[in-house]
């Protein structure tokens, strides 16, 4: 549904050339939802103007549902726009309007008929949750209020794709999870393609199946969930599944072990302590269900009179991911 090819953009700073964007390529399927992370200055907020056409990529192609948006003229980029629902960090509604005459608003821009406006809003509203609240004005709404009102305005005319910009960010963790269960919901729902931007890996790990890391213009690390956090020494699988802080250990060998899918329920350590007459003291550990799939990350300690060599090679050949701690 969304391919991204190459895509480029540079500005001029007086004599200076700065790349903001450095052939970007990703794709993302019709019905899933996409993260893009990166730290403040990764090129984020680029990306989103580039997806959006309100900045021209200086190279390359954002292509939605088989047209090429970077290909039509400047006439029909309001047109061609249409084609992405977009949700901002602050739901950045017209205070003088009620929450539905700002849903209403983007059907009217392009003169939509007053009884499809209404029955429009209606069904939008409703999907929401916000029916009761047609005639509330912002400052009578709670933030997570706003933002429903502000993703039923980016539904209204009816994109294949939801860009969501860092769309939880402004929002207490209570309400987050309602958000971010909304937005899963309506993915299914509407059949959309969502593509989230966020510095948030709780997003990420929410409702994303897949995800990209962005770093100085250049897209580092991609893939589904499971692959990315399998991946051995990527840093946005340590960012993804942490581990928290642990114990001081008595200054034995530490392995650091990530166990995926089956693996991560079934009996290792164990085993490993019967066969090797090893003593494991579990530092420190987390398990979580990200993409479908069960992980276990653990950073533990072994004394035992066998090799160290010996007991990496047994873990990994029973499909455990094993680096020997610094």
């Amino acid at each position: 549904m969304i391919t991204v090819t190459n895509l480029r953009k540079t500005y001029r700073q007086g004599e200076r050339t700065v790349t903001a964007l450095d052939d970007v390529t990703l794709s993302v399927p019709k019905g899933s939802i996409h993260g893009i992370v990166g730290h403040s200055g990764a090129g984020k907020s680029t990306l989103v103007r580039c997806l959006t056409l309100l900045d021209r990529p200086t190279s390359g192609a954002v292509v939605i549902d088989g047209r090429e948006l970077t290909a039509v003229r400047d006439s029909e980029v309001r047109t061609a726009r249409r084609r992405i629902g977009m949700v901002f960090q602050h739901a950045n509604l017209m205070d003088s309007r009620t929450a539905a005459q700002n849903v209403a608003h983007p059907l009217e821009l392009v003169k939509t008929p007053k009884t499809d406006v209404n029955r429009k809003v209606a069904e939008l509203l409703s999907l929401v949750g916000l029916t009761e609240f047609a005639d509330a004005y912002p400052s009578q709404l709670s933030g997570g209020q706003k933002q429903r009102v502000g993703i039923a305005r980016a539904l209204a005319s009816d994109p294949d794709v939801l860009l969501c910009d860092e769309p939880t960010s402004a929002l207490d963790p209570a309400t987050t999870e309602d958000i971010l269960t909304l937005i899963r919901s309506l993915t299914h729902t509407l059949n959309l393609t969502v593509l989230v931007i966020t510095h948030e890996m709780h997003v990420v790990k929410r409702i994303c199946d897949s995800v990209s890391l962005l770093e100085r213009g250049r897209i580092i690390e991609h893939g589904p969930l499971r692959e990315v956090v399998s991946q051995r020494g990527g840093s946005l699988g340590r960012s993804l599944m942490p581990l928290p802080a642990g114990t001081v250990g008595e200054g034995l060998p530490e392995l650091e072990l990530l166990l995926v899918g089956d693996t991560a329920s079934a009996p290792v350590l164990s085993e490993l302590t019967r066969r090797f007459d090893a003593n494991v003291n579990v530092i420190a550990g987390t398990v979580e269900t990200l993409g479908g799939s069960r992980f276990g990350r653990l950073r533990v300690e072994v004394d035992s009179p066998r090799p160290l060599s010996e007991i990496t090679a047994y873990l990994e050949g029973a499909g455990v991911h094993v680096e020997v701690a610094a």
